[in-house]
């Protein structure tokens, strides 16, 4: 059933239940509309509740009908809302948990509503690349004024109901329970007429052109268009006729709803939720418990991973071999978050009840009894071995073993304790208490329900868990590699670091390769190279990125890598001794450097990702296109208007991008490219990656 109808007296409740947030698709639009036609047909109702089941009143329109016919079908949401706002019964909002999206547009035409406190109330289409659809650009404004609405619509931020109490959105916001509150509500104000509507209000504001235009060099700042877009139409609510600016709403909307940036943000919004669907876990499958928490290694990383389960009120302790090493890791995080506190996003006392869950040993008995243990040590398999061989030999029955392993073999781990079931990688990323990613490596004797914990704890700390299957870097860093070899090509063959950088980064990159293997330090990749020269001595690299190692320049961490920085400050500069050693370095090769265009620079770099990715899709290292193009969104700062690598090839063909790779393959480290054959399939039938 997707909405109920129960009488309550004189009061008609319409209760919207579509779980899990009672969208309003067609099933639910039809079901609401015949209710209040039924309402208003019954001459013993004299007033209207529309409410939500469970959690939420409404978490808006259905996404997956936009641009489908069911999404034209009627009764569309314009037209519920016009059945709602031109009902000649008052109709009574009880807003509760979430109102967002069609939710509030909906809500908004009611004519009256009360919010239990701490509603959360949102217009979020802007993040989906689109304005508001159903008159929330038109009707917000005159709810809640000119500033907060425009605030609310272009970041598609939430704010509590009590923070709009004494707006024209709210009637009222309530402690007790929402649904009998308006129940008594309507039947005060059966009567009273004329009719309320929010679209008589009108939008003033004393400097109503200067906000608009602050607005509006605002929302140009990014590379997202829609914030923009929903401006203008804020700005139509405010000079225009309010038929007027539904119109002009209605037909943006349809206009955004087919561009490139709407479909990539459409997209990014499902792989997130597609990324936790495995096909063995089930509804029943038993996850296990995690109460406490331990981390070996007091380093940036493991000190990040404490932090990330101290926010999550997971008690947790570090484990170090030296009272040096720990005591240096307690005063960082605790000084990272007394430096939140001062700048006002933790309060005091959350600010020291965060640092009481972290505390500190020596001792792995002490560790013995958590739930789950991360390693963070340095990446080298003697040392985890060492650790590992540790752990297995402390660690209480059923405890979860993780591992933060970048690159390593994860069965070769799991190969060194008595219980390979109990063993995963959970591959964090720095920083990892601000970093969404976390790369869930499942190992060849991985239990499934350490698999669902994981996937569960992702959720817990906040993170968007993807599950990687084991090979050479997993995912993000396998695809890495082939990345930031083109790029050091590039250098040998007539670029300079900030040239590279600067061309990802005019396509929305959040840094180009050089300034993050700087912020990540050159030390880590240069480790990584040794190994992987070892294991693969046929592989082509250029040694260029070698020869800044060894002269000592490991990034922001030495105030010298690629760029010059200077003490306190990440600002990157040009290096005159990198850029002679890069021009050296061509010469030494014999190489006649070249002017090399930013789009060449932009098509290897991402063709590499998406080659690299085609390969590990076949393998079945990632499940699904989505899924890599989630690892590279939430992790390695790719545009989220582009959608990830594989939607983005995708949505300039794949064709184009075989005949690229086929091109490049001919120039001078052309060795370097093989077409992946799934790439070349999908590309020869005419299909993508994501279906």
């Amino acid at each position: 059933m997707t909405a109920q109808y129960q009488s309550h007296g004189a009061v008609a409740v319409i209760t919207l239940n579509n779980p899990p947030v009672n969208g309003m698709n067609l099933a639910t639009r039809v079901a609401a509309v015949s209710a209040i036609q039924r309402a208003l047909s019954d001459a013993t109702i004299r007033a209207i509740v529309i409410a939500g089941a469970g959690t939420a009143f409404s978490g808006g329109a259905d996404i997956r009908e936009f641009n489908t016919p069911q999404g034209m079908t009627e009764p569309t949401l314009h037209t519920l809302i016009d059945a709602v706002e031109g009902s000649d019964k008052p109709v009574v909002a009880a807003l509760h948990h979430l109102c967002m999206g069609g939710g509030l547009e909906l809500s908004l035409a009611c004519h009256y509503r009360l919010a239990a406190r701490g509603t959360l109330i949102a217009l979020p289409e802007v993040k989906l690349g689109l304005v508001p659809g159903a008159g929330g650009t038109q009707r917000l404004p005159r709810a809640v004024g000119l500033e907060t609405a425009l605030k609310m619509i272009t970041t598609g931020a939430p704010e509590r109901a009590e923070n709009l109490a004494a707006t024209a959105l709210l009637d009222a916001v309530v402690d007790e329970d929402v649904v009998t509150a308006a129940i008594v509500f309507a039947e005060k104000i059966a009567d009273v007429r004329p009719l309320p509507l929010i679209r008589n209000l009108q939008v003033t504001h004393p400097q109503l052109e200067q906000l608009l235009d602050a607005a509006r060099r605002q929302a140009s700042s990014g590379f997202l268009k829609a914030p923009l877009e929903c401006v203008e139409a804020i700005a139509c609510a405010a000079h225009s006729a309010f038929d007027a600016g539904i119109q002009f709403e209605r037909q943006t909307f349809f206009r955004l709803v087919l561009n490139s940036e709407s479909q990539a943000l459409r997209h990014a919004f499902f792989a997130e939720r597609a990324a936790g669907k495995i096909p063995d876990i089930t509804p029943d499958t038993a996850i296990r418990s995690i109460h406490t928490a331990a981390v070996v290694g007091a380093g940036t990383m493991g000190g990040g991973i404490a932090m990330s389960f101290a926010n999550a009120g997971i008690p947790v302790t570090i484990l170090e071999t030296s009272s040096e090493a720990l005591d240096r890791g307690l005063n960082i995080i605790k000084k990272n978050y007394q430096n939140t506190r001062d700048k006002g996003r933790l309060t005091p006392a959350q600010c020291d009840a965060r640092i009481a869950l972290i505390t500190g040993t020596l001792d792995y008995n002490a560790i013995a009894q958590s739930d789950i243990v991360i390693e963070a040590v340095f990446e080298d398999m003697t040392v985890k071995q060492t650790v590992f061989t540790r752990l297995d030999e402390v660690m209480k029955s059923g405890a979860i073993l993780a591992t933060n392993t970048s690159t390593l073999d994860l069965n070769k781990i799991a190969g060194f304790t008595r219980r390979p079931q109990d063993v995963i990688g959970l591959h964090f990323f720095s920083p990892a208490n601000v970093m969404q990613l976390l790369e869930i490596v499942r190992g060849r004797l991985t239990a499934v329900d350490v698999l669902a914990t994981a996937l569960m704890l992702s959720k817990k700390l906040k993170k968007i868990g993807v599950v990687s299957g084991v090979c050479d870097g997993f995912i993000g860093n396998r695809m890495l590699e082939q990345y930031l070899r083109q790029a050091n090509f590039l250098l040998d063959e007539g670029c300079l670091p900030a040239q590279v950088d600067s061309a990802v980064e005019k396509l929305g990159f959040a840094m180009g390769p050089f300034r993050v293997s700087d912020l990540a330090g050159n030390d880590i990749s240069y480790a990584i190279r040794r190994r992987r020269a070892t294991e693969h001595p046929d592989m082509l690299n250029s040694t260029i990125a070698d020869q800044l190692c060894e002269l000592g320049r490991n990034g922001q961490k030495t105030c010298a890598g690629w760029y010059d920085y200077r003490a306190g400050d990440r600002t990157p500069h040009p290096s005159g001794l990198v850029n002679q050693l890069i021009e050296d370095h061509s010469r030494k090769l014999g190489m006649e450097r070249r002017i090399i265009s930013d789009v060449e620079i932009t098509e290897r770099l991402i063709f590499a990702l998406v080659n690299e990715g085609a390969n590990i899709l076949s393998e079945g290292i990632a499940q699904r296109a989505s899924d890599i193009d989630m690892v590279y969104l939430s992790g390695y700062g790719f545009p989220l208007h582009l959608g990830g690598p594989m939607f983005y090839a995708d949505s300039i063909g794949l064709g184009k991008v075989v005949e690229a790779i086929h091109k490049y393959a001919r120039g001078h480290y052309g060795s370097a490219w093989t077409v992946s054959p799934l790439l070349q399939e999908l590309a020869g039938k005419g299909q993508t990656f994501n279906v």
